[in-house]
């Protein structure tokens, strides 16, 4: 366009068109029959007190993995990352659900960074309780959250879902494996974890590669 620089061009083309400028999150997403009966649900501020027990128990078991903030900003509340996701909701950015199994928070599932306009694209990231681990509650959420960005009208219809997975994260890759996710490559210092910029080896999850359903992965 004429007299518009490439950085206001490019930032044109990654902003949500008005009609979305907003995630339509729904109150919960439900696995299908056939599968275990986990949900997805957005956070809130009544989750406090069981979602810090379950952190704080699986403290050791999460560490090895965590992301951190290289220019070390202060801590925020609980509240205040409440209230930070529902602005990146209302915003389009992002969402944070819980992954629940009869009742209780088993994990937590992020979708962020989300671009629309030319690129429609986003990340995603996911960690489980270890007393769940080997149910297949990873992989099962993953496939309902992606089905839902990536192809449900309710969804901010993505075109691709990129996962960065630390190289020695054998169960996070084998996540991605079982849902055939598409190998890109190493991205070289990616990520802030533990205090060093790590590499991450990323997959992808487009729409172009999906004939049914994410879902419909597991199955087969």
């Amino acid at each position: 366009m004429k007299g518009m620089s490439v950085f206001q061009s490019l930032k044109a083309a990654l902003q949500p068109h008005p009609s979305e400028s907003s995630l339509r999150v729904p109150g919960a997403i439900e696995a299908p029959a056939g599968f275990a009966p986990i949900r997805l649900r957005q956070i809130e501020l009544e989750d406090q007190e069981e979602w810090n027990e379950v952190r704080w128990r699986n403290k050791t078991w999460l560490q090895p993995w965590e992301s951190g903030d290289p220019m070390h900003a202060s801590a925020i509340s609980f509240a205040q990352w409440v209230r930070r996701e529902r602005q990146g909701e209302s915003d389009g950015t992002g969402v944070v659900f819980l992954i629940e199994y009869q009742g209780h928070i088993v994990g937590q599932l992020s979708l962020g960074a989300i671009s629309y306009g030319a690129m429609r694209t986003a990340t995603m990231g996911y960690w489980m309780d270890e007393r769940w681990i080997g149910h297949g509650f990873a992989p099962l959420a993953v496939a309902m959250a992606s089905d839902w960005a990536l192809t449900d009208p309710s969804g901010p219809r993505l075109h691709r879902i990129e996962i960065a997975i630390l190289p020695e994260n054998r169960r996070s890759k084998r996540v991605v494996e079982k849902l055939r996710a598409r190998y890109e490559g190493v991205r070289l210092r990616y990520m802030y974890i533990n205090g060093v910029w790590r590499d991450h080896e990323v997959f992808v999850l487009m729409t172009e590669d999906i004939q049914e359903s994410v879902l419909a992965r597991l199955q087969h």
